[in-house]
């Protein structure tokens, strides 16, 4: 096996279970640890991978996305606190849009059950969530069904949410980069989202602390486009700094 098959075979692995680790990496392939450091290196150069303490995980791209089940497995707990965070900022909002993934979901769950709310949404997981809450009315846009992350995308589904002035959405991404803006790897996927930021008041973003610096290949808004960012304390004080100074409030949880 050559090189690059090598690193075919890394980004391939990483793909398929969601992480990869040098020891394990090492052994399967039969080189040396510094071999594969130096293939996750250039892997990560070439922006496939980004790298871990003895490891690397998967870059989402235009050719490789993460399923929904995948993302229920990661960062859960950095996920929950994310989501109840966020769900403290809804203030006086009635209409809301919650976005597809495994975040937003948990910001579906840690919604109040008490008042009255109309909840939009693209994510068959998230309608399901709220579907049993007595003063939640769910709106599910339709559209054709993504299997990897059930939720629904194309002109059916941004037609409808263009129809709609939205007091408040929770937004998710791919990746966050202050060079790049929010990034998603799929173009109908996209155009949700930038739908969903063009027909809402307020706009706050979740997500846990690796997707900063992440870009993907579809762009749908800036930093500057949201009032607040949540995420983890993963993410350097430092580093959320910087995000503030484009204009929102990041808060670590």
């Amino acid at each position: 096996m050559d090189t690059e098959e090598r690193r075919r075979g890394i980004l391939d692995t990483a793909r398929r279970d969601g992480s990869v680790d040098v020891n394990r990496l090492a052994a399967d392939f039969k080189v040396a640890k510094e071999t594969i450091r130096r293939d996750l290196h250039t892997l990560e150069e070439h922006g496939l991978v980004r790298r871990t303490h003895g490891g690397a995980y998967p870059v989402e791209s235009a050719g490789f996305e993460t399923t929904l089940a995948m993302r229920t497995t990661r960062h859960v707990p950095q996920k929950s606190r994310i989501a109840a965070a966020a769900a403290d900022l809804l203030g006086d909002a009635e209409t809301v849009f919650v976005d597809e993934g495994f975040t937003p979901q948990l910001v579906a769950e840690a919604l109040p059950r008490d008042r009255q709310l109309t909840v939009v949404t693209a994510s068959l997981a998230v309608a399901t969530v709220l579907a049993d809450a007595e003063k939640i009315a769910v709106l599910l846009l339709g559209g054709r069904v993504r299997g990897g992350t059930m939720a629904t995308v194309d002109h059916w589904a941004t037609k409808m949410l263009a129809g709609f002035v939205i007091d408040l959405a929770y937004v998710g991404a791919n990746g966050i980069s202050r060079e790049y803006g929010l990034t998603t790897p799929d173009p109908a996927v996209s155009e949700v989202k930038a739908q969903a930021m063009r027909s809402a008041r307020r706009r706050i973003f979740t997500g846990v602390h690796t997707k900063f610096g992440a870009v993907s290949f579809c762009r749908f808004a800036d930093v500057a486009d949201f009032e607040a960012v949540v995420t983890d304390a993963g993410l350097p004080s430092a580093e959320a700094q910087r995000y503030s100074l484009l204009g929102p409030q990041v808060i670590r949880v």
